[in-house]
C-alpha cells in the first residue's frame, strides 16, 4: 500500500470506488447497445438455438446413440413445443432484458478488473504477487460456466420441461420470456456457480475457510451440491448428475487452492 493509499479518507476510498463503477457499467452498457443491435445473432442463433433440433448438443447425443448402437433412441427430430408471445410489450421487453444480460456477461471480465483494481491496492506486495492472474482464472471460469450451462444443462432443461405433460390433450405452446428466462438463468447460474475455487481462495486467504474443514465437512458438501444440482436443474436424475460431477470435481479443486494458500501464507 503507497502512502498515498494510506493518507486517503473513506470518502476518498468510495470516490476511487465510484468511479470505478462507472467504467464498469459503461462497459455494460456499451455491450448491451451492441446485444440490442445483433438481435438476430443474439436471439436466432444463440437463444434459440437450444429448441433446434441441428443444436450441436443434439447432433453430438445423436451420434453416441448411433455409436452405441442404439440407433435414434437420443436423436432428437423434432422440438417438442412450440413459442409464442402472449404481451403486447413481451417481445420488446424481452428483448432488452436479454440485451442487458448479454452485455453483463460480455463484460464480465472487465467488471472484474475494475473491481480487482480497487482492491489490489490495499494488499500488501506479497499477497499481490500471489493473486496475480485472478481476473484472468475467474474470467476462464466463468466462460466454463457458460458453456456447460449452454451445450449441457439448458437443452436437458428446456426439452424435459418442454416435452412433459400431464395430459395428452394439453399442448407445450411456451411463452417467449419463459423461454429466455430458462436459458439464461441455468446458463447464467452455472457461470457463477463455476467461480467456486475463486471464492474459496479468497475466504481462506481472510481465515474463514482452511483445507482441512473442507475435508471434513466433504460429505455434507456433497448433500449441498446435489440440492443446488436439484435446483437449478430439471427434476430428472441425468441432468442432477451433469451438473454434480463438474460440481464434486471443483470442490475437490478448491480443496488443493485453499492448501496452496495457507502453504504460501506459511511460507511468508
Amino acid at each position: 500500500m503507497t502512502d498515498k493509499d494510506k493518507e486517503m479518507s473513506f470518502l476518498d476510498h468510495l470516490e476511487v470506488f465510484r468511479w470505478h463503477l462507472i467504467r464498469a457499467a459503461i462497459a455494460i452498457l456499451f455491450f448491451t447497445i451492441i446485444a440490442f443491435i445483433y438481435k438476430d445473432i443474439v436471439f436466432d442463433v444463440i437463444l434459440l438455438g437450444p429448441k433446434r433440433t441441428d443444436f450441436l448438443t443434439y447432433r453430438i447425443l445423436c451420434e453416441i446413440s448411433q455409436f452405441l448402437g442404439l440407433g435414434d433412441a437420443l436423436c432428437l427430430r423434432n422440438s417438442p413445443f412450440s413459442l409464442m408471445n402472449i404481451s403486447m410489450s413481451g417481445q420488446f421487453s424481452t428483448h432488452i432484458t436479454t440485451s442487458i444480460f448479454a452485455g453483463f456477461i460480455i463484460a464480465f471480465p472487465y467488471v472484474l478488473w475494475e473491481i480487482w483494481r480497487f482492491i489490489s491496492p490495499a494488499l500488501h506486495s506479497n499477497e499481490n504477487s500471489m493473486a496475480k492472474g485472478v481476473v484472468f482464472f475467474s474470467s476462464i471460469l466463468f466462460l466454463i460456466g457458460i458453456l456447460f450451462g449452454y451445450y449441457v444443462i439448458s437443452p436437458l432443461s428446456i426439452n424435459f420441461l418442454g416435452s412433459y405433460q400431464v395430459s395428452s390433450s394439453v399442448a407445450n405452446q411456451i411463452n417467449l420470456s419463459s423461454f429466455v428466462s430458462t436459458v439464461t438463468t441455468v446458463t447464467f447460474a452455472n457461470g457463477i456457480i463455476f467461480e467456486l475455487p475463486i471464492l474459496v481462495y479468497f475466504l481462506t486467504k481472510i481465515g474463514l475457510l482452511t483445507p482441512d474443514f473442507m475435508r471434513v465437512y466433504r460429505k455434507h458438501s456433497m448433500v449441498v451440491i446435489l440440492i443446488l444440482s436439484a435446483i437449478i436443474t430439471p427434476p430428472d436424475i441425468t441432468s442432477q448428475v451433469l451438473v454434480s460431477l463438474p460440481l464434486i470435481v471443483l470442490y475437490e479443486f478448491s480443496i488443493k487452492i485453499s492448501e496452496r494458500v495457507i502453504k504460501n501464507q506459511e511460507n511468508i
